[in-house]
């Protein structure tokens, strides 16, 4: 009797799949068998590509003589200690009564390639029926669709030439450049900074990150920092004290100074001062309302979660690293409680769209927003929700947001109480889409005293609209983690100010041409401030929105959702560059930082092939490889661009060498990092 095979990339989606299948199951030794199917699993990668040194003993030794390298065909073998699994899973491809292979590996271009090695290492035969199983969640309801409408494997094959490509790219540049490097610079950088020996490591993508952060830290190291005072007049607003701030016009006197900080302040504390006094003598301390405006404004939710802005939010609220929100969002995912996690997309298919009810519905059942599930899914929004801003099926390429399915909640007793708190986060911000917009009453005030023009502006909320669905244990009360910090990088705070409810009321009677007492004037002193560093959530999304580096517009418009890495491998660079020592993460705040080694290596590179720092080179590959995925650029026309910049630089590097430069980058920045590793700097 002929049987199906089924092949994950875990072994807890293997175990998914047996209860989906609803198949009496026996647990063999890697696999489970049935009477009409048998299930099976990779760890992972099991097959890798073979160092340099399987295509000719003598690559093993670096020398400039070997480099560049770029086979003509490209070897792999099986990972050492995964043998094992693989041989199970060799022998159950090739055994003669399985019918037809179903692939069940992640749905994305990694679980894609890891499935393709495996097939290619194995000898599958090629007249052995395969089909693609694509799903975004692993529930029953799912798995079974994606068996019901798996494709024939080879609709898949750009998918799986641009994973090959991919590879390859990381593979040549890893080893051509890093070799390169080392065996030009190595020695004297390991000499200055008193290490045995140093590997010039760098990478298509990880170079690129480090130098963005080397050059925050630049940027941060070379500010010069500019005092700036404002003046305020206190003024009462029927018995409560309102804060009005200065703003030069063109009929002030101070109109054009060299002496103001932008247009509401000064430089110097001492024009400040002279400002007070003549308002003092001239306006008798009365001021007169010139203008007040009123307005309403509405703040729709925030779109849904892609990984990336989950990996930046609970950085910012959990303090955990991009690593740990994946590894979380996975352990959800398998456990039938969420969508596929690594996902780019923030909105959702009209095919989901048309059962929403079914993912609101199942969460009644889950205490912590059963109510607000309850509410939801008794009004309207959710029928209407395809016809949103939240559903675009132009914005999807493999899968759409990560949404709770609405299922899985016998497993939340098994969740560690940050992953529950993931888990809660995710629902709040599905749910907050059907609700009404948060609505807002904005008062901007201005007022005239002696011929200068003071304003305050009000922000008081009047509905809170989606934003009560954010109300949860470990996040405030309307705060739908998109607000900005409350001062910018000039140090200016927000302009809008919070009004208790005696200053509601007396906002609500005043009107124009009203006289009110000014009951001083008062100097407010700051300074503005350097660009803040990034953290690890920050950095997430600055990889994926790589554009804003780039000042081409449309090159920029060309490579927007490229980004520098994917969402499956960013949280990943960042672990290695920690790794290898050139960047540091304070777990405390999340923080990143640069090393001295970093920044060497930063020098290193931007020395000798600067376009590896550029996020422009970087978006733009990962940009071609979304072109060989969707048909558009060629395999053979991407791999000959990209034998011929390995090669090129590769000789480039092998004609360069700059000794006095490394010396004096050291001496300039080695004080810098040790005041920083003294506690002294860095923060």
């Amino acid at each position: 009797m002929s049987k199906n095979l089924f092949i994950t990339e875990k072994p807890s989606v293997a175990s998914q799949f047996s209860q989906a299948l609803h198949e009496n199951m026996r647990r063999g030794d890697g696999f489970f068998e049935g009477d009409t199917c048998v299930i099976t699993w990779c760890v992972g990668h099991l097959v890798s590509m073979s160092y340099p040194e399987s295509y000719d003993p003598a690559l093993k030794s670096w020398r400039y003589d070997t480099i560049p390298f770029i086979p003509d065909a490209y070897k792999y073998q099986v990972i050492d200690n995964v043998k094992k699994q693989f041989e199970i899973v060799k022998k159950l491809l090739l055994r003669d009564d399985i019918s037809c292979i179903y692939i069940c590996t992640d749905s994305g271009r990694e679980g894609e390639y890891i499935y393709r090695l495996v097939d290619m290492e194995a000898g599958v035969p090629a007249e052995k029926p395969r089909k693609r199983v694509w799903i975004d969640s692993q529930t029953e309801e799912e798995i079974a669709r994606g068996i019901r409408e798996a494709k024939d494997w080879k609709e898949y094959d750009n998918l799986s030439d641009a994973a090959y490509l991919r590879a390859q790219e990381d593979y040549l540049m890893g080893i051509n450049f890093t070799r390169a490097l080392t065996l030009k610079y190595s020695r004297k950088c390991a000499e200055l900074l008193g290490m045995d020996r140093l590997t010039v490591t760098v990478g298509r993508v990880m170079t690129c990150v480090l130098g963005i952060v080397v050059r925050r830290e630049q940027e941060i190291r070379n500010f010069v920092k500019t005092p700036f005072y404002k003046v305020i007049m206190q003024a009462d607003l029927g018995g409560e004290t309102a804060e009005l701030l200065w703003k030069v016009t063109e009929r002030s006197p101070y109109y054009g100074s060299p002496y103001l900080y932008k247009d509401n302040g000064f430089k110097e504390r001492a024009y400040a001062e002279k400002l007070i006094s003549e308002l003092e003598t001239k306006g008798g301390h009365r001021a007169e309302v010139t203008d007040i405006s009123k307005k309403t404004e509405k703040k729709n939710p925030p779109l849904l979660f892609n990984l990336a802005e989950l990996q930046n939010v609970c950085s910012k609220l959990f303090k955990i690293s991009p690593s740990d929100t994946l590894n979380i969002a996975q352990e959800l995912y398998e456990k039938k409680l969420t969508t596929y996690p690594r996902t780019d997309a923030r909105v959702l298919s009209t095919a989901v769209c048309k059962e929403i009810n079914k993912n609101i519905g199942g969460l009644k059942g889950y205490a912590a927003v059963s109510e607000d599930a309850a509410r939801i899914l008794a009004g309207d929004k959710w029928k209407s929700i395809a016809k949103t801003k939240y559903c675009n099926d132009k914005a999807i390429t493999d899968h759409y947001a990560i949404i709770p399915t609405g299922q899985g909640l016998g497993n939340l007793g098994s969740l560690s109480r940050l992953s529950a708190d993931v888990y809660e986060l995710i629902c709040r911000r599905f749910l907050s889409i059907f609700c009404d917009p948060a609505v807002y009453k904005k008062t901007v005030l201005t007022a005239d005293e002696a011929g200068e023009t003071f304003t305050a502006s009000y922000k008081v909320l009047e509905s809170e609209g989606y934003m009560k669905v954010f109300t949860c244990s470990f996040q405030n009360k309307g705060d739908n983690t998109d607000t900005q910090d409350a001062k910018n990088e000039n140090g200016d705070e927000d302009e809008d100010q919070a009004a208790d409810e005696g200053l509601k009321k007396a906002l609500e009677s005043i009107k124009k041409g009203d006289i009110i007492t000014v009951k001083d004037h008062v100097i407010k002193e700051g300074e503005t401030a350097p660009p803040k560093r990034y953290t690890s959530g920050s950095m997430i999304l600055t990889m994926e929105n790589a554009g804003q580096f780039i000042e081409d517009e449309e090159l920029r418009a060309q490579i927007k959702g490229s980004g520098i890495g994917t969402s499956a491998t960013r949280a990943e660079i960042l672990t290695k560059l920690q790794t290898i020592g050139y960047l540091d993460l304070n777990k405390k705040t999340q923080i990143i930082t640069p090393t001295i080694v970093g920044e060497m290596i930063y020098y290193i590179v931007n020395g000798s092939i600067p376009s590896l720092l550029d996020a422009k080179l970087t978006a733009s590959w990962e940009k071609g490889l979304s072109g060989v995925a969707d048909g558009t650029i060629s395999p053979e026309d991407y791999r000959r661009k990209l034998d011929k910049f390995v090669t090129d630089k590769t000789n480039e590097v092998k004609g360069k060498y700059n000794a006095d430069g490394l010396s004096q980058v050291y001496n300039k920045v080695s004080v810098y990092y040790k005041k920083a590793s003294a506690g002294k700097g860095r923060k």
